[in-house]
């Protein structure tokens, strides 16, 4: 796989890790959280199989949870960024207790609230998420920082042998804003069309 970038700064770049996460994606469910996550899975194919959040900063890891739960055979990936993952961080306790094996909880750490003028988060002085998923009881919890540890991350989140989460370092410039539809029904009814007209197809 190829086409993963660095940006200046020498981390990986954002939309080239959503990219690869999400090619040749085969029924994958992404919810995209709130802000530039939501952009980037917009970027990457404004697809049915997508739900990018416009709002309820600090949710998106419980709404993976929930789908995942509800559709077993699915897998599904959450790709947020690390202030809302801050804001929602009990969170990893129930997805750990709960143990969905197609479920992977996808952190952009850019260090930085991208949305309310790039102030620092917690990640910029050393709060490091990988050690509290951890400790939360998620035993496959790992940090990314290249090119071939986001394909190593691709492969696990596709086989489904979660729960997984990851910690990817990323570039903190900002990209051109792809927007998903507005309205929240639309989005809600477009994916529960697409997994029910897979479940059938399945049956």
């Amino acid at each position: 796989m190829s086409g993963i970038e660095l940006g200046a700064t020498g981390k990986l770049k954002r939309r080239s890790v959503v990219r690869a996460l999400l090619q040749d994606r085969d029924g994958l469910l992404a919810i995209g959280g709130l802000g530039a996550p939501a952009w980037d899975i917009t970027a990457a194919g404004d697809v049915p199989e997508n739900l990018p959040l416009w709002g309820g900063m600090g949710g998106a890891a419980m709404m993976g949870l929930g789908l995942a739960l509800a559709q077993p055979t699915r897998k599904v990936a959450v790709i947020t960024g690390d202030g809302e993952m801050l804001m929602g961080i009990g969170s990893l306790a129930t997805i750990a207790v709960q143990k969905p094996r197609n479920l992977s909880i996808i952190v952009l750490d850019n260090e930085h609230y991208g949305e309310t003028g790039m102030q620092e988060t917690h990640t910029r002085h050393g709060v490091d998420l990988v050690t509290m998923a951890r400790g939360a009881g998620i035993a496959d919890a790992r940090l990314v920082r290249t090119a071939e540890e986001v394909i190593a991350l691709r492969a696990a989140v596709h086989a489904g042998t979660g729960p997984i989460f990851a910690q990817v370092k990323i570039d903190e410039a900002s990209e051109p804003l792809v927007l998903p539809p507005r309205e929240a029904s639309i989005l809600q009814a477009r994916m529960r069309e697409a997994i029910m007209g897979k479940a059938a197809h399945l049956q």
